[in-house]
């Protein structure tokens, strides 16, 4: 039993040492991190029935990353209007973003999900960072949550400058390119079988955008509009190239 014990003792050590790398702070109630980590496809199951898992942080971390970003966009960008810094949270804080940044940080790595979680829905990903702000926010408050944000964020793998200046809306460039020359553009998407049925299995939707009826880029996404925007931004890309004339 001794040696159970010094296993789990040391088990404990280890994740309290993974999270002060991660966080760049000690957590003081390290079951917050935990369950911040913990998708719904293995949720803990309580006595009363009851699920533990991520969700109830993501909510909470939603709302606590939009103020935080506003707050520092509004310090920022001392001198710019409602509309840019509406535009460039917005841009902050899309599910595209979160989950880069989440991969950028090893989340994925950290993450206690099942495996056979579909792996196309990356959404995952910036879900478990907003609910690792709404961890933080409950271990230590919103200074903590903004020095994370400042510091581990927007100091090593976010430029608020190249965000404010990046394109978020492809759909709209593609369809002022064609109607520039006159072409016809559709957006045909579908949704694709499930391989399994369960919630951790949700819809996935595939684009064909069409340019004069010819198909000039696929994408996939776990909405109609994600895919349509993955697509855009593939079928733009090839126009900025010189591929698509």
């Amino acid at each position: 039993m001794a040696r159970i014990k010094k296993k789990s003792i040391f088990g404990k050590q280890q994740r309290y040492f993974s999270f002060r790398r991660l966080l760049g702070f000690w957590p003081r109630q390290i079951r917050y991190y935990d369950l911040a980590l913990r998708h719904k496809s293995l949720s803990l199951h309580n006595a009363d029935g009851s699920l533990q898992n991520n969700e109830r942080l993501e909510f909470l971390g939603d709302s606590i990353l939009d103020a935080l970003v506003a707050d520092v966009l509004y310090h920022h960008f001392e001198n710019r209007g409602e509309g840019f810094l509406t535009t460039t949270r917005s841009k902050i804080v899309k599910r595209e973003t979160l989950n880069k940044l989440a991969l950028d940080m090893g989340l994925d790595k950290m993450m206690v999900v099942a495996n056979n979680t579909n792996s196309l829905r990356k959404d995952i990903f910036g879900n478990t960072l907003e609910a690792l702000f709404g961890a933080i926010y409950l271990d230590r408050g919103y200074e903590a949550c903004r020095r994370f944000l400042e510091k581990k964020i927007l100091e090593q793998l976010l430029d608020l400058e190249a965000v404010a200046k990046t394109v978020s809306n492809y759909k709209s460039l593609i369809l002022e390119w064609c109607q520039q020359y006159h072409y016809e553009l559709e957006f045909p998407t579908h949704e694709l079988p499930r391989e399994e049925e369960g919630p951790a299995t949700p819809p996935v939707f595939e684009c064909e955008l069409l340019i004069n009826g010819k198909v000039v880029a696929k994408a996939q996404g776990y909405s109609k509009k994600n895919a349509q925007q993955q697509a855009a931004e593939r079928a733009w890309a090839d126009v900025q190239s010189g591929k698509l004339q």
